[in-house]
C-alpha cells in the first residue's frame, strides 16, 4: 500500500518547516498517480498528471519539498534550471535533454538495486581472485613460512589489507562522448565500446579500491543490462519527477541588444514535452505523458500569468510559499532531522568539540537571519548557513582533534559576534 497523501506530508515534515500547502499538492499528486496505476490500462491512459507551479521566494523550501518527495518514494527525478535552456536553433542545451537527464537517471537507480541483488555472489568471486593475487605476492620475512590462500582470505576479510597496493586487470572504460542530433543521441564511446568489448589494462590500487572496482564489474556480468534499460525508461516514463527551477526568468523577451533568444520560444519547446510527446534517446523513445512535471520560480517581477496561456495550461495546481519569519527560523534550527545545529554539532565532534546551543541562542540567530533577508537581498533558509558559517569560524579554525573543547552558545556569544551587523540594524530603525 503507497503512503497516503498524510502520510507523506508527515513524512516532509520530519525534514521542511511550514509550506503545509506546497506539501499537501505534491502528496496528492503522488497519490493520484497510485491511483492511477490502479486503474485498468484503458482508463489509465487517459488520466495524466496535474502539474504543479511552485511560487516563492528563494530559499523557503521549493527544491526541497519535490527532492524529499522523489527520494520518499524512490521515484527518478532530476532538477533542472530553465535559464540553461534556449529556443530550437540557437547554440545552448534543447530542453529534451531534461529527459535525457530524466532516463540516465533512473536506468542508474534500477541498475543499482539490481547490483545490490547480486553483489554477494560476485563479492564471492572477487574475493578469490584478489586472494590468489595476494598469495603470489608476498614476500614472507626471513624464518618465515608463507601464508597458505585460507589464511591470507581470512585476513583480506577482515580489512587488514585493505591499504595494500596490487596490480590488477579492470575493464578499459571508453570515454563518453553524446553528440545529439535531431533524431536524438549518438553515443560514439558506447559504439567504440561495443566493438571492442572486454578489453583489459592493468592497474595499480589499493586492494579497497580494487574489491570497489571488481565487484562492480563482476556484477555488471551478471546483469542483464537490457533488462535494467528498459525498467529505467518504463520508470522514468511512469514514475519520473521533473523539476524546473526559476521558470519565472524565462518569461518575456530578454533585454540585450544583440540577437534576442527568445525567452517566449523555451516556453513553446517546453510545451510539448509537457503536453506529452515523444522523446529520442540512445535508450529508445520515452514517451512524456505521464512525467510529473513541478516549475518553480520566485515571481517577483513577472508574473505565472505572464507565461503562454498553452503552457499555463499544462500547470493546473498552483501553490504559495510564504517567506519565512523568526519563529520558522528558530523551527528549522531545530526541528528537522537535518537540523542545521545537528549538523553542525556532528561536525565539530570528530575534532573533540562539545557544541551547544541554548534555547536563548537560537532566539537571537532566528531574530538576526530575519533581519538580514529583511535588510538585505531575502535568501530564506540559506541565510542561517551564513550565519552559522560566521558564527563558529574561530572554532572551526583552530579545533585540531587533540583538545576536547566545551563551547556553550549563548545568546550574548550571537551578539558578540554579530555586534557590527546589530548595530547596522539599530541605526536603520532611526533612518527617515
Amino acid at each position: 500500500m503507497e503512503l497516503t497523501p498524510k502520510q507523506v506530508v508527515e513524512e516532509l515534515d520530519k525534514y521542511i518547516i511550514g509550506q503545509s500547502e506546497a506539501k499537501k499538492a505534491v502528496a496528492v499528486a503522488l497519490r493520484n498517480r497510485y491511483r492511477r496505476n490502479s486503474l485498468p490500462k484503458d482508463v489509465r491512459d487517459e488520466i495524466t498528471p496535474k502539474n504543479i507551479i511552485m511560487k516563492g521566494p528563494t530559499g523557503v523550501g521549493k527544491t526541497e519539498i519535490a527532492r524529499r518527495l522523489a527520494r520518499l518514494v524512490k521515484a527518478p527525478f532530476v532538477k533542472v534550471e530553465a535559464t540553461k535552456y534556449t529556443e530550437v536553433g540557437y547554440v545552448g542545451r534543447d530542453v529534451e535533454s531534461m529527459i535525457r537527464d530524466l532516463v540516465t537517471v533512473s536506468i542508474n537507480m534500477v541498475k543499482e538495486e539490481k547490483t545490490k541483488e547480486v553483489e554477494a555472489k560476485a563479492s564471492i568471486a572477487v574475493t578469490n581472485k584478489i586472494c590468489d593475487i595476494l598469495f603470489k605476492n608476498q614476500v614472507p620475512k626471513e624464518d618465515e613460512l608463507p601464508k597458505s590462500k585460507e589464511a591470507i582470505k581470512l585476513d583480506y576479510l577482515q580489512g587488514l589489507y585493505d591499504k595494500e597496493i596490487i596490480e590488477v586487470a579492470v575493464s578499459e572504460q571508453p570515454k563518453s562522448v553524446n553528440v545529439i542530433e535531431g533524431m536524438g543521441e549518438i553515443n560514439f564511446g558506447g559504439i567504440l565500446g561495443g566493438m571492442f568489448p572486454g578489453r583489459k589494462i592493468n592497474k595499480k590500487m589499493t586492494v579497497l579500491k580494487a574489491k570497489e572496482t571488481l565487484i562492480a564489474e563482476e556484477a555488471e556480468k551478471l546483469i542483464d543490462m537490457d533488462a535494467v534499460n528498459a525498467e529505467g525508461v518504463r520508470r522514468a516514463e511512469e514514475e519520473g519527477i521533473v523539476f524546473i527551477d526559476e521558470m519565472d526568468k524565462i518569461i518575456g523577451k530578454s533585454s540585450s541588444n544583440g540577437p534576442d533568444v527568445s525567452r517566449e520560444g523555451v516556453q513553446r519547446d517546453i510545451l510539448p514535452i509537457v503536453e506529452g510527446c515523444t522523446v529520442n534517446t540512445k535508450f529508445g523513445n520515452v514517451k512524456t505523458d505521464f512525467i510529473l512535471f513541478i516549475c518553480a520560480g520566485a515571481f517577483h517581477v513577472s508574473k505565472v500569468e505572464d507565461m503562454i496561456p498553452e503552457l499555463q495550461g499544462r500547470f493546473p495546481v498552483m501553490v504559495q510559499l510564504n517567506s519565512l519569519k523568526k519563529d520558522d527560523f528558530k523551527r528549522i534550527l531545530k526541528e528537522p532531522k537535518n537540523a542545521i545545529t545537528f549538523q553542525y554539532e556532528s561536525l565539530l565532534s570528530v575534532d573533540k568539540v562539545n557544541l551547544e546551543f541554548t534555547d536563548d541562542a537560537l532566539e537571537e540567530i532566528a531574530r538576526f537571519a530575519e533581519e538580514e533577508n529583511e535588510t538585505k537581498e531575502n535568501i530564506g533558509a540559506r541565510r542561517l548557513h551564513t550565519i552559522m558559517e560566521r558564527l563558529l569560524e574561530e572554532i572551526s579554525f583552530t579545533a585540531n582533534g587533540e583538545d576536547e573543547i566545551n563551547l556553550k552558545v549563548t545568546a550574548n556569544y550571537v551578539k558578540e559576534i554579530f555586534k557590527d551587523n546589530i548595530k547596522s540594524h539599530d541605526l536603520k530603525k532611526y533612518v527617515l
